[in-house]
């Protein structure tokens, strides 16, 4: 049997970890051990690694006392009702998660099953900064599904957390057109509480609320043409061949020096004209395969433009399918999220390749070296594998 030691330090360190490894792990987790912290903090990422032991884990959050979070979590990351109860009294006793990326585990999850308890905590008054970022991010991955939270919404564009708001409406879409005259206030800076970052942002919302695009071209046409590129390039691509206008500004930023800003204008002018040849070459160039997960480098988000090109991307194909195949995770993200954080990656790859009409299949991946004798024993473990 594998110590509960050897299983983290695996899952922790290998993309593809033998199922007796997460055994161990969801055992030491539930169990009462002196790996049981470090066995919680890695189930609370596993996702559908370990749907298999959802009984266990509930079992756990029924009877035990301590890491009732993480066992939450990890119930949540399977999509599994039974962590409900737990997390609505954490998220009533203001216990949020810290990192969006952990927010996005509760995403899993129904909407409408969650969605009565956050709007409940978004009514105080002072507002709680996790409770406002950390709330107002999980309604905008539920996107349409939070339509019923809009009122509670709206007093957050008076808040400092209006960014967060305004992300929010404009993921909800038609139903927050009740919000159309604030946006266009937050887009055309007359709102009091607007900020130069807000604009783009609010002009987007203004036209998912709408279907109106006149505002969003022109708010964010003027920031690509003012040199503030990269906050109005993804909104003029959602926009696609309605923002026309702008190719030849957006085809000159694809030779931008700056890395984010030559990802953001490919992917526009391929959505805006429909040629995807120069983006592609632009994208191809920023996928690194040696990425450690950096998030100041824009590997992934050039992975997830490359598949919303479809077909005319098939030249990546190879290349994401090696990256697709690597044995070890992403080793730069914080212990606490670096399974999160690798298993958004592989999803990345994987809708990539499916975006693109091809096969996930690749260079067949090694077993995993957890399985080698002596390789872990070598590997000082996840604690002193992080980078901070």
């Amino acid at each position: 049997m594998r110590s509960a030691g050897s299983a983290v330090e695996a899952v922790y360190r290998y993309r593809r970890p033998g199922p007796e490894c997460w055994d161990a792990v969801v055992t030491a987790a539930c169990g009462d051990t002196r790996h049981q912290w470090d066995a919680a903090k890695a189930v609370a990422q596993a996702g559908p690694a370990v749907a298999v032991h959802a009984d266990r884990i509930a079992k756990a959050l029924d009877e035990r006392t301590e890491h009732r979070d993480e066992l939450a979590s990890a119930l949540a990351g399977v999509g599994d009702l039974r962590a409900l109860p737990a997390l609505r009294r954490r998220v009533q006793g203001s216990c949020f998660p810290t990192y969006r990326i952990q927010v996005r585990v509760l995403a899993a999850l129904p909407a409408a099953e969650l969605l009565p308890t956050m709007r409940a905590v978004l009514r105080p008054d002072p507002l709680k900064y996790h409770a406002s970022t950390s709330i107002l991010e999980l309604l905008a991955q539920w996107g349409p599904d939070s339509a019923p939270a809009v009122p509670e919404v709206l007093p957050y564009l008076e808040s400092p957390y209006a960014h967060d708001a305004l992300r929010v409406l404009g993921r909800i879409g038609p139903a927050a057109a009740v919000a159309a005259d604030r946006l266009a206030d937050f887009a055309t800076g007359r709102a009091p509480k607007a900020a130069r970052h807000h604009r783009r942002l609010a002009a987007w919302a203004h036209w998912r609320a709408t279907g109106d695009p006149a505002l969003a071209l022109d708010v964010c046409g003027a920031a690509v043409r003012s040199g503030t590129a990269s906050h109005g390039l993804p909104f003029l691509a959602d926009l696609g061949p309605l923002a026309a206008a702008h190719a030849d500004t957006v085809r000159g930023l694809m030779e931008s020096p700056g890395a984010w800003t030559r990802v953001a204008a490919a992917y526009a002018y391929a959505r805006i004209t429909g040629d995807a040849e120069p983006a592609v070459r632009v994208l191809l160039a920023e996928v690194d395969p040696g990425w450690t997960g950096n998030p100041a480098l824009p590997t992934r988000e050039a992975v997830r433009r490359l598949g919303g090109i479809g077909a005319p991307a098939a030249d990546a194909v190879p290349l994401l399918r090696r990256i697709l195949a690597a044995e070890e995770r992403l080793n730069h993200p914080y212990e606490n999220v670096r399974i999160l954080a690798d298993e958004a990656y592989v999803r990345t790859l994987t809708e990539a390749l499916e975006q693109i009409g091809a096969s996930t299949a690749g260079p067949a991946p090694e077993p995993s070296p957890a399985a080698r004798r002596g390789v872990l024993e070598r590997w000082p473990g996840p604690r002193a594998a992080r980078t901070r």
